[in-house]
C-alpha cells in the first residue's frame, strides 16, 4: 500500500501543474487598462464614468458574484472538504472562531462600530498586500528588512486609502484631508523604498514584480485622489482574487489528478468535471445563493421559530465570519511546512 501510494505521488509529480510568476504578473495588466478607462473618461467622455461607477465594484452583482465572496468560499470549501487539512488546523480554527465571536460578536454591543470597521478594513488590506508582496517576494528575493519595510509602508497607504473611501460620508473635511495626507505620504515613502530596491534585484522579473506592487498602491491612491474611487478597489480585488483562485485550483489539480482524495472530486469524477473548474464552479454558485437568497431563507426560519425578523444574517455574519476566517488561515496555510504547500508547485 506504502509503495502504491508513492507510486502515485512521484506520477502526480511527473505530471503537476506548476505555477507561473508569468501569469502572475500578467494579472497586473489591470492597472495600465484602469489608467486607460480613467484617463479616456477625463479627456474623452467628460467624467461620464465618474458620474455613473458606484464607489465599490461590491455594487455590482456580477462583480459580487466573480469577485470578493467566492475566493472566500473557495478557500473554506477547500479546508473543510479536506478532512486531513481540517484535523491538522482544528486547534488553529476553534480558537480564531470564540476569538472573532468575542470580539465581533458579542464585543460589538460596547465597541463602536467605526472601530470594529477600522480593525476588519485594516486586516482586509493587510491580507490583500501581503499575499501580493509575499509572491513577490519569491522572485525579487529581498532580505526581512525590506521587504516587511515594502510590506507595512503598503499597508499603511492601503489602509488610509481603504477607510478613506468606504467611510468617506462618516468622515468632515479635515478628516478627509488628513485621510489623504497620511495615505499620499505612506505612498511617497513606498515609492524611495522601492527605488532603493530595484537597484538590489537582480533578476528583470522580479524588478518588474516590485513596481507591479508598488504601482497597484500608489495608482489605487491615484484614484481614490481623483474620486474613482470603483477603479481604486477593482484594480487589488482583481489581481488578488485571481491570484488566489491560481493557487488553488493548482492545489486541487496536483493533489487530486491521480487519484481523488475526497467526497468533492470523488463525485465530480463520477461525472466527469475537469478538477479545475469544480472549485470556481461551485463557489461561484454557493456565493449566487448566499447572495440571493441566504438572507430571506434565514429570516425566514427565525421568525417561524424564534419570532425574531433577522436582515442580513448571511450577508454580515455568515460571511462576515468566513472572511476574517479566510484572512486568519491564509496567513499560513500556503507557508512551507504546510499539508497545502506540498501541493503547490513553481514554474523556475
Amino acid at each position: 500500500m506504502a509503495q502504491l501510494s508513492l507510486a502515485m505521488q512521484n506520477d502526480a509529480r511527473k505530471n503537476h501543474w506548476a505555477v507561473s510568476f508569468r501569469v502572475l504578473l500578467g494579472l497586473y495588466a489591470i492597472i495600465p487598462l484602469c489608467l486607460f478607462l480613467q484617463l479616456l473618461d477625463v479627456f474623452f467622455l467628460q467624467g461620464w464614468l465618474l458620474e455613473n461607477l458606484p464607489n465599490s465594484p461590491g455594487h455590482f452583482l456580477l462583480f459580487q458574484l466573480l469577485f470578493g465572496t467566492p475566493h472566500i468560499l473557495a478557500s473554506s470549501v477547500l479546508l473543510l472538504s479536506n478532512s486531513d487539512y481540517l484535523r491538522f488546523y482544528q486547534p488553529k480554527l476553534i480558537t480564531m472562531s470564540l476569538l472573532i465571536i468575542a470580539v465581533f460578536g458579542v464585543g460589538s454591543l460596547w465597541i463602536p462600530y467605526n472601530v470594529l470597521y477600522v480593525i476588519a478594513a485594516s486586516w482586509t488590506v493587510y491580507h490583500v498586500l501581503k499575499q501580493q508582496i509575499g509572491v513577490g517576494r519569491s522572485v525579487y528575493h529581498l532580505s526581512n528588512v525590506s521587504f516587511y519595510l515594502l510590506l507595512w509602508l503598503s499597508v499603511g497607504a492601503g489602509i488610509f486609502i481603504y477607510v478613506g473611501i468606504f467611510l468617506h460620508n462618516s468622515l468632515n473635511e479635515q478628516q478627509t484631508e488628513w485621510v489623504k495626507y497620511l495615505a499620499s505620504s505612506f505612498s511617497v515613502l513606498l515609492i524611495l523604498k522601492a527605488v532603493f530596491c530595484h537597484f538590489r534585484i537582480g533578476n528583470p522579473l522580479g524588478k518588474v514584480f516590485l513596481w507591479a506592487n508598488t504601482l497597484l498602491v500608489v495608482i489605487s491612491l491615484y484614484f481614490y485622489l481623483q474620486d474613482y474611487y470603483f477603479l481604486a478597489i477593482l484594480m487589488p480585488r482583481l489581481v488578488h482574487d485571481a491570484t488566489a483562485y491560481i493557487f488553488y485550483m493548482t492545489h486541487d489539480y496536483n493533489k487530486h489528478q491521480v487519484q481523488p482524495q475526497n467526497w468533492l472530486y470523488r463525485c465530480s469524477h463520477r461525472y466527469k468535471l475537469p478538477i479545475f473548474v469544480v472549485l470556481p464552479v461551485l463557489s461561484v454558485a454557493l456565493t449566487f445563493i448566499l447572495q440571493i437568497y441566504g438572507n430571506q431563507m434565514v429570516s425566514f426560519f427565525t421568525e417561524i421559530l424564534f419570532g425574531i425578523e433577522t436582515t442580513r444574517a448571511i450577508s454580515v455574519g455568515l460571511i462576515g465570519y468566513l472572511s476574517l476566517m479566510h484572512y486568519y488561515t491564509e496567513a499560513f496555510i500556503w507557508k512551507k511546512g504546510s499539508p497545502l504547500r506540498q501541493f503547490i508547485f513553481f514554474k523556475p
